[in-house]
């Protein structure tokens, strides 16, 4: 079964150098040409750009029906990058999307996709032993002028048995 990314996943796991463990944990992650756009052409020179661009587990790939990116777009509040995620996980009857905005994996839940976040990633990374200490990694998030609420990221380690922040 097919990943999907977003944006916001791969700029983040960039920006603390846990990037290259998302392909410990799937072989291969789809994203939509739009979000490879926005992470690779417009990004060039920011955290995500050189790492998406370079990394040969990512492959790019067009909506098959590009008419259902505008129809949604004119639904919705969502960002181009999002939206073709989404639809582009629905194309390819994805396990899962990588997403991080609250309203992006709303709409995603809504269309019975399993979303993971960032911070759920960095929990796997950590439950798979390929992430040693999650704490410094919440730390170093909360660093990054990511907008992250510090209770949840406590409330991460305590279901974990680690102590918060």
């Amino acid at each position: 079964m097919a990943i999907v990314a977003d944006s916001s996943p791969l700029i983040i796991l960039a920006k603390l150098s846990c990037f290259d463990l998302l392909n410990k944990l799937y072989p291969r992650i789809f994203i939509s040409a739009e979000v490879h756009h926005e992470v690779a052409v417009n990004g060039a020179g920011l955290p995500g750009a050189a790492e998406v661009a370079t990394a040969k587990w990512i492959e790019v790939k067009p909506l098959q029906n590009p008419s259902n990116l505008l129809a949604a777009q004119r639904k919705s509040t969502l960002g181009l990058g999002e939206l073709s995620t989404i639809l582009l996980a629905k194309e390819l009857g994805a396990r899962a999307v990588l997403l991080d905005d609250h309203q992006d994996r709303k709409r995603a839940t809504q269309e019975v996709l399993q979303v993971r976040g960032s911070v759920g990633l960095l929990e796997a990374f950590h439950q798979h032993s390929y992430l040693v200490d999650l704490r410094a990694a919440f730390y170093q998030l909360l660093s990054q002028s990511v907008y992250i609420d510090r209770r949840l990221l406590d409330r991460r380690l305590q279901s974990l048995g680690l102590p918060t922040l």
